[in-house]
């Protein structure tokens, strides 16, 4: 019989060999303290127990018949990131240090993307025999071996250019470069993996049949997207979520003060540039002088529609080079407030926190401000590859010098 949670539910480790793959129910290791207490070899067979990229099958062969995508989050040079409102998952590929080729890895992950993201942009044949089923699973907790399961992924998404899709990226040590490759897969709204389907496609069954998700054989036979989108119930964040969480987070962002430190009005600038990083489509930005008040905003564009015939919306922009127990307060974005009156919208970026009071605020009365926190810099920085305190320095130091 088949073992069916509901999601949010905790599967135990005895029932993994029968259990469905059910969207952010929570899989529980075993408890001998060696390999064999890891809960996704039990959950699908045969995909071994180590590493990001796991298969059944072989990728030299050509016979694999699923992927399994493992992210422990715990990897800030290389991070993985899924953004549950838009249903995009980044994922890392497995050449993390210099000495090898792009694809010439162990465990084949780089080949394995390479392939179906090639195939993923063929015929619907070429889709179903060269794209196998991605399934993405997250370690859940700071202790033990407990996995998450994050949802069934398709190859690319639905506004992404091949480019944006899979990118093989450059990244240096002990100066030595090398690449690896940054993909985006989408995760496909289905709630719900049935173990009959997993088995069948073990088996080398069509993976069309034998329990296929209609969003699979959706994907497979027109490439059509349908995402699943999880909006924020919530957008109050403490000021510990609003914070890195880790050292060397909290070393780039004193990077960051440091670097300005004494000239806190040229954070501007910078301001603007991580704005950039966050939405590509800004346009011009004009950053203006001091006000009386000893602030200093910026005033830009951002534009939208196709490029024969975009369109431009304005914004504003503050920001905020203060030390992490200071919180921005609601003088603070009052201020903004009173300058988005003939814009569309404004940013506030901060390498601090926003106080609980002023997200309220926001939220309530509908003011249409981004609030651009301490660990949001940071995340934004990582995912460019600026990854610790001395590449934010020198990245600082090339683009903003103390004569900026």
């Amino acid at each position: 019989m088949t073992f069916v949670v509901a999601p949010e539910s905790h599967v135990a480790f005895s029932d993994l060999g029968t259990a469905d793959l059910v969207v952010d129910a929570l899989y529980a290791g075993g408890t001998r303290g060696n390999s064999g207490d890891d809960p996704m070899s039990r959950l699908i067979p045969g995909i071994g127990n180590q590493g990001g990229f796991r298969y059944a099958g072989s990728p030299a062969k050509g016979t694999v018949k699923l992927v399994v995508l493992y992210t422990s989050g715990d990897d800030v040079d290389w991070p993985d990131h899924l953004d549950m409102q838009t249903g995009t998952f980044t994922y890392y590929g497995d050449n993390k240090k210099p000495g090898q080729d792009l694809h010439s890895t162990p465990r084949s992950g780089n080949a394995l993307l390479r392939d179906a993201f090639a195939a993923s942009h063929g015929t619907a044949a070429e889709r179903a025999s060269g794209v196998r089923p991605f399934f993405l699973f997250e370690k859940a907790g700071t202790s033990g071996r407990s996995v998450r399961f994050r949802g069934l992924l398709a190859p690319g998404g639905p506004s992404m250019t091949s480019d944006d899709e899979l990118a093989a990226i450059w990244r240096a040590t002990a100066g030595h470069r090398f690449q690896n490759y940054r993909s985006q897969f989408t995760v496909l709204d289905h709630a719900t993996i049935p173990r009959t389907w997993i088995q069948h496609l073990l088996t080398g069954g069509n993976p069309l049949e034998g329990g296929c998700p209609d969003v699979w054989r959706t994907w497979i036979n027109g490439r059509v997207y349908r995402p699943l989108l999880a909006p924020a119930t919530t957008t109050i964040r403490t000021r510990a979520a609003q914070l890195p969480n880790d050292p060397a987070g909290t070393a780039m962002l004193e990077t960051i003060r440091e670097h300005f430190r004494g000239r806190e009005h040229d954070f501007e600038h910078c301001a603007v540039a991580i704005w950039r990083l966050m939405a590509p489509n800004t346009g011009a930005v004009d950053v203006t002088r001091p006000s009386r008040d000893g602030g200093r905003d910026a005033i830009g564009t951002y534009t939208l529609g196709p490029t024969a015939n975009r369109i431009a919306i304005d914004f504003a922009l503050e920001a905020k080079c203060y030390a992490p127990t200071t919180s921005v307060g609601v003088r603070d974005v009052s201020r903004l407030i009173s300058r988005i009156r003939h814009r569309n919208f404004g940013v506030l970026v901060t390498t601090s926190h926003f106080h609980t009071q002023v997200q309220q605020e926001v939220q309530e009365d509908g003011h249409p401000i981004s609030l651009i926190s301490g660990r949001d810099i940071t995340d934004t920085l990582r995912q460019q590859g600026h990854t610790t305190a001395a590449a934010v320095q020198q990245w600082l130091a090339q683009s903003f010098p103390p004569s900026y």
